[in-house]
This record gives structure tokens, sequence and C-alpha cells, in this order.
């Protein structure tokens, strides 16, 4: 939609209409984490398991609700649920609510985060132009 030098802004469209899974790395040229955005129908589920070697998952629940295995271990989620997930450990999620759940999930390389913040930001005085 929109690039400069120092941003991208890209549109993935409405989430009432948002269907399958998209990457925005590609879009965006991310350099430092992959964000996708994922929605699964009433009764599916991502169909495998996988784990990650350097990068751990963060799962953002926008909508719906479901069930999210890590390894052996089993727990419900619903909307507003945030799920981290570490490096070597299979996961996957499936929804059971009556409507499509949405998700976004943001992967970035486990341990990586230094300064964040405000102790990794720098407050500036400029004119607004929004």
């Amino acid at each position: 939609m929109d690039k400069g030098a120092r941003y991208a802004h890209v549109s993935v469209g409405s989430f009432d209409r948002f269907e399958g899974k998209q990457f925005v790395k590609e879009a965006t040229g991310a350099t430092s984490c992959e964000i996708s955005f994922g929605t699964l129908a009433s009764g599916a589920a991502v169909p495998f398991f996988h784990s990650h070697k350097a990068n751990e998952e963060n799962y953002i629940i926008l909508s719906g609700a479901g069930r999210f295995q890590v390894d052996g271990d089993v727990f419900d989620i619903a909307e507003g649920s945030v799920v981290r997930v570490s490096t070597a450990c299979d996961r996957n999620i499936k929804c059971t609510s009556a409507e499509p759940m949405t998700y976004i999930c943001i992967q970035a390389k486990e341990g990586s985060l230094g300064d964040y913040t405000m102790t990794d930001a720098e407050i500036h005085e400029r004119e607004s132009l929004l």
C-alpha cells in the first residue's frame, strides 16, 4: 500500500472476512521477526505439528476459541489468549468454537530481545502532521 525508505504499510484486509494463512515478512521486508495471520474454521486444526530450532512463537487469539497443544500439554484458548511457545517443542492449534478462530503468530529468535519499550526508545519533540 505505502512504502518508504524506513517503513512498509500493507494490509491483509478485514479480519471479519479473512481466511487462510498470510505471512507478512515478504510484503513488509521485515528483518527481525515473522508475523502471520491465520484462520481456522470450526473443528479445523493446523494439519501438522511443528517445532522451531531457533525461533519462539507468540500466538494472539483475536476471535473464536479452541484448544492448544504443546508437546503433551493441552489447554483451552479463546479471544484474548496469548500463548508463547519455546523452541524445540511440538505445537498445534484447533478451533472448537462455532465461529472461525482468527489469530496472529509472531515468530522471533528466542533470547534475542534486549532493550525494549522505553529502554530502547528515544522521545523526540517534533511537529505532528497527523
